[in-house]
């Protein structure tokens, strides 16, 4: 028992940190959007407060829901998680109903009611891992049996993927069953089958990206950045660019210059190259340390479960969180093709920062029900 409540203790200390951790980059994000944001709002909606103040609203609206997911009963959660997953993929089939889809840069991604809009493959990427984490507790111990194990969470996968890559949005599309994928194999999914996913992901998607030309040029700029620097290879160039000429100490916070004038809509999926141009590799350091703190929580989490369920939740919502953010930072460091991904807390766009702060209830949610029980092992169980 003495033992027991040191390791309560120890792990109410640990979520508090995480806390602070969420509270930081939500923090950081915001100052952030505010100073990337503020010439192209005063340029496009004549107000340079339009965007960081419609993020605030989101963000508002974010914490209530962190609140909430983090308090709510998981059994609860995972009664319903059959039902979210549906309210999804009918929010995804919105998309292409004339009149409530909206087609932005040539892909049809958001769905527009009362002059709001919203993006509901961001809905997909907190509602698939809580259902596959559901399912695969029930079904892990029937993997041996393709059909009624394997099958059933990758037609799950496969019904997103398909959405959302009509959606012309296939960077998001191969994300999420990247992550997917994910989920299924550290439930314990045998390695052969592991191997034949991914032997059917690779050679669809390098089908899919020579089937659009923005695609194909995307992939071509990335491994020949001079073909076309003026063109797709001029965002990824200048943001390298900024990333370079930052320093040790940055510019310091609002003094950016390439901001303004080098980099288009900066405030969307290149805001690390602004951020870091204002606060240099010190700036880098902190947004590392933050988000590591991130991970380690919720993967800590995960490995301090009791139940299959719990585990594949945390991990997986960790995962969906962590892998974003590195691939975000793979595109504007010119490592990765460019994508459409955005930063976690931090680019423009309130469908992400309150799936972003969702997940991060959810996460928090499985460690506070840890807290009550001692810690188990790799075993099934229900709440």
């Amino acid at each position: 028992m003495y033992h027991f409540d040191v390791e309560r203790i120890q792990g109410q200390k640990i979520l508090h940190l995480f806390y602070l951790s969420v509270i930081l980059l939500l923090g950081t994000g915001l100052v952030s959007l505010y100073s990337a944001s503020y010439a192209f709002a005063q340029r496009v909606f004549n107000n340079g407060n339009h965007l960081i103040t419609r993020q605030l609203i989101f963000a508002a609206i974010g914490i209530v829901l962190f609140f909430v997911f983090s308090n709510i009963k998981l059994d609860f959660l995972r009664k319903h998680s059959l039902t979210l997953v549906l309210i999804a993929a009918f929010l995804c089939g919105l998309t292409f109903v004339p009149g409530i889809g909206v087609e932005r840069y040539g892909a049809s991604r958001w769905i527009e009611v009362f002059s709001m809009t919203y993006q509901p493959s961001e809905f997909v990427k907190f509602a698939l891992p809580l259902y596959l984490a559901h399912l695969l507790d029930k079904k892990h111990l029937t993997f041996d049996n393709f059909f009624s194990g394997v099958l059933p969470p990758i037609i799950v996968t496969s019904i997103f993927f398909t959405l959302i890559n009509f959606q012309n949005n296939f960077s998001t599309a191969v994300f999420i069953a990247f992550n997917a994928i994910i989920i299924i194999f550290l439930a314990g999914m045998p390695l052969r089958y592991f191997l034949m996913a991914i032997g059917m992901i690779v050679p669809i998607s390098m089908l899919l990206i020579f089937t659009r030309e923005h695609r194909v040029i995307r992939v071509l700029s990335f491994f020949r950045p001079e073909w076309d620097p003026l063109g797709a290879g001029f965002q990824v160039s200048a943001s390298r660019q900024t990333i370079v000429s930052s320093g040790f100490f940055g510019l310091g916070i609002g003094e950016g210059i390439r901001k303004v004038s080098s980099i288009p809509e900066v405030h969307s999926d290149f805001i690390f190259s602004a951020y870091v141009e204002e606060t240099g590799f010190l700036g880098i350091i902190l947004f590392f340390v933050l988000f590591a703190a991130f991970a380690y929580f919720g993967y800590r989490t995960a490995w301090n479960s009791d139940t299959l369920f719990k585990k594949l939740l945390a991990a997986g919502l960790t995962t969906m969180v962590i892998t974003q953010m590195l691939l975000n930072i793979g595109v504007v460091s010119g490592a990765l093709p460019a994508t459409g991904i955005p930063l976690p807390f931090f680019s423009a766009g309130g469908s992400s920062l309150i799936t972003t702060l969702i997940c991060a209830g959810l996460i928090a949610n499985v460690a506070k029900t840890n807290l009550k029980i001692p810690k188990g092992s790799w075993e099934t169980g229900d709440e």
